[in-house]
């Protein structure tokens, strides 16, 4: 058992909710923050394109492959400890990034974040399965912590065109201090610690077969995205594979041997947990390749100035949002996997929707198509997320919730990776491009919608209009295409919510 908690005030626990609320919004925020500061920053540092993926990427693999170790450090540790530790972490390395004289510099500021993002993460979903004992008060808990994690990916992109606009690309960094100093002194105060009193030793080498596991897989995912498969892709996807493998055959092992586990593979046997991960995947990936290009459509189709895209993205965050104020309504009349299922098939039928808006003359239609996409993506992520570590005892809620958010990060690999491709290929195969166009400029043009609008500038008014057509109109209709392959694999995931996790009310 969980080395118990004093029970709080329903004052108290909510208080000590906005600081885990604020911890995850930071992360969320950064992880997207950087995007408009790419410009500037290539300016200024100068580095090569190599670079500049590795300090785009670095900081989500970090995450990925450290989340099951940090979750399960903070059973052993303590939760409440190791949140404060990696905030401290944050603070500094987002210093040292904004700061930054040269890339190199930056990309292990990057790694850095990344690994105090790692520390953060499991935390926060953890103590909350600590705060709030009651089923129906943590489902109202969950749904704040998820609109605060969609939330903050979506308001990154606002906050760094708003701080560009008056800063320098640092800014987007050396914003993080004072919220982690409001963070780290009010967690201190607020938050009550929790750990699992008899963890057993840390197996050094499970921790580093995790780490093989699941990095490589990510970087392979995201390498064959942007590159193509090569056999690099397939030696390191090979490399992520076997370590897998042999990660789950030794906490098979060490759970029979009374060692005590990394990670405990058993849950996956539970179907309420196993279901709930498979949904939050398989919605995450459809969801996030879906929306890799939804900017992009905006501003190059539509027209839309960044921070104006980002705007007309908020009616899927506010509607997401808004679920805090239906899951316990709809966890009462439908139990929790029906309403999972509702969520996701609501999901669907906002993607459909999308897919029809994006060849609508007015932007009105496409609003309204991403109110039911957040709204059903909002509670099904909350009831997914609820399910993974109400179906744990307390004292593996740390290891629960970094599976959790393991899935969730691979769900973004692959959903960039495979829909991603999917979009490409489908402009690829759709723009046809007008006779009189040169060869080098008719490749360039062939290769994405950015780069036809690049290369249409360069031609003459006649040419120029013909191209942007052409390649809108190729664009437009393999995102649909798209959208809709999206809204069926969500729909998959609805069904696999529908069979396997528990109505429980």
């Amino acid at each position: 058992m969980t080395a118990p908690a004093p029970l709080l005030s329903v004052r108290r626990r909510w208080a000590a909710l906005s600081v885990l609320v604020l911890a995850v919004g930071l992360l969320a925020i950064d992880g997207t923050v950087l995007y408009l500061a790419v410009p500037s920053l290539t300016r200024d540092l100068a580095p090569t394109a190599t670079q500049v993926l590795w300090i785009g990427d670095i900081y989500s693999l970090a995450i990925a492959g450290l989340l099951v170790t940090m979750g399960t450090l903070a059973d052993r540790i303590g939760r409440k400890k190791l949140l404060l530790i990696g905030a401290t972490a944050f603070g500094a390395a987002s210093v040292l990034a904004a700061f930054a004289p040269d890339a190199e510099t930056l990309i292990a500021a990057r790694l850095l974040l990344g690994v105090a993002g790692a520390t953060i993460m499991p935390s926060t979903l953890s103590l909350i399965r600590t705060l709030f004992p009651d089923a129906a008060e943590r489902s109202r808990a969950i749904a704040v912590w998820s609109a605060a994690a969609g939330g903050g990916a979506a308001v990154g992109p606002l906050v760094g065109g708003l701080l560009l606009e008056h800063f320098w690309w640092g800014s987007v960094f050396l914003v993080n201090v004072p919220v982690v100093l409001v963070l780290v002194v009010a967690g201190a105060v607020l938050l009550p610690e929790a750990k699992d009193p008899h963890p057993g030793r840390l197996d050094l080498l499970s921790v580093l077969l995790s780490f093989a596991a699941v990095m490589p897989l990510v970087w392979s995912i995201k390498h064959a995205a942007s590159e193509g498969v090569d056999a690099l892709a397939v030696g390191v996807l090979a490399l992520a594979v076997a370590s897998g493998v042999w990660f789950v055959r030794r906490q098979n092992r060490l759970a029979a041997d009374g060692r005590g586990p990394l990670l405990d593979v058993g849950l996956f046997k539970v179907p309420a947990f196993s279901g709930a991960v498979a949904a939050n995947l398989i919605a995450i990936f459809a969801l996030t390749g879906m929306l890799f290009f939804f900017s992009q459509y905006l501003q190059l189709v539509r027209g839309f100035s960044p921070l104006v895209a980002g705007i007309a993205e908020l009616p899927a965050t506010v509607a997401s949002i808004a679920v805090v104020v239906v899951v316990g309504w709809s966890l009462r009349k439908f139990g929790r996997g029906r309403a999972i299922a509702l969520g996701l098939a609501v999901t669907a039928l906002g993607m459909v929707g999308i897919a029809v808006a994006e060849g609508a003359e007015h932007y009105v239609w496409l609003g309204l198509a991403l109110v039911p996409a957040g709204l059903g993506v909002g509670l099904a992520m909350t009831l997914t997320t609820d399910a993974v570590v109400s179906a744990v005892p307390p004292a593996k809620a740390g290891g629960a919730s970094a599976i959790s958010e393991t899935a969730y990060e691979l769900g973004v690999a692959l959903g960039v990776a495979v829909l991603g491709s999917l979009v490409t290929l489908g402009y690829q195969a759709r723009v046809a491009l007008p006779a009189g166009l040169p060869a080098d400029a008719a490749a360039q043009a062939g290769d994405s919608l950015a780069s036809a609008v690049a290369v249409a500038g360069d031609q003459a008014a006649a040419v120029e209009t013909a191209v942007l057509d052409a390649a809108r109109e190729a664009f437009v209709a393999s995102l649909q295409t798209t959208c809709v392959v999206a809204a069926v694999l969500v729909a998959i995931a609805a069904v696999v919510a529908w069979r396997l996790i528990p109505n429980e009310r």
